[in-house]
């Protein structure tokens, strides 16, 4: 059985670009891509950055947790990208070994490059991204798991995580 890596942090933290290269560097690597479990919602969806989305978020994370650790059983490494704080990681504590970093640039860096983005379903909302930056800005017991990106190109992003994974020192 291989381990599940959770790369989380606020919108434009740099999740998805490192996760997408980080699952590419294992022999057998998978990248979920949590926005995609979301956009399967296709009627009566609530924008998950919403308080009254708790019950449908807690689903659709526990469905994400279910896939990446019938991969992981399957013998792939699994990197799991997406806004997963704190409050969803019961999902993820029974299973194979799991890794959980949190990649937070400082607040204006997080929403400059969050507001940068072009994806037709990304989100550049100012209250929206500034606000998941504040739910990610004190982890408490957590917070030895976080990766200051602010000042990180994705190379040293990518460095920084996979070189953490490899020391296992981001471990649940």
């Amino acid at each position: 059985m291989s381990a599940v890596i959770v790369v989380s942090g606020p919108p434009g933290a740099g999740k998805s670009t490192t996760a997408r290269a980080l699952a590419r560097t294992f022999p057998r690597g998978v990248h979920l891509h949590t926005d995609d479990f979301w956009h399967n919602i296709v009627s009566g969806a609530i924008p998950p950055y919403l308080p009254e989305s708790n019950d449908q978020n807690q689903t659709v994370l526990g469905v994400i947790a279910v896939a990446a650790f019938r991969y992981a059983e399957g013998g792939y490494t699994v990197v799991v990208d997406g806004v997963v704080g704190p409050w969803m990681l019961g999902h993820f504590r029974t299973g194979p070994p799991v890794h959980y970093l949190v990649l937070r640039p400082d607040r204006q860096e997080t929403l400059r490059r969050a507001q940068a983005r072009t994806g037709s379903d990304a989100l550049v909302d100012e209250g929206p991204v500034l606000s998941l930056w504040d739910q990610f800005a004190d982890l408490g017991d957590l917070e030895r798991h976080v990766i200051d990106t602010s000042r990180h190109s994705p190379a040293d992003t990518l460095r920084a995580v996979a070189d953490a994974v490899a020391g296992g020192d981001f471990l649940l």
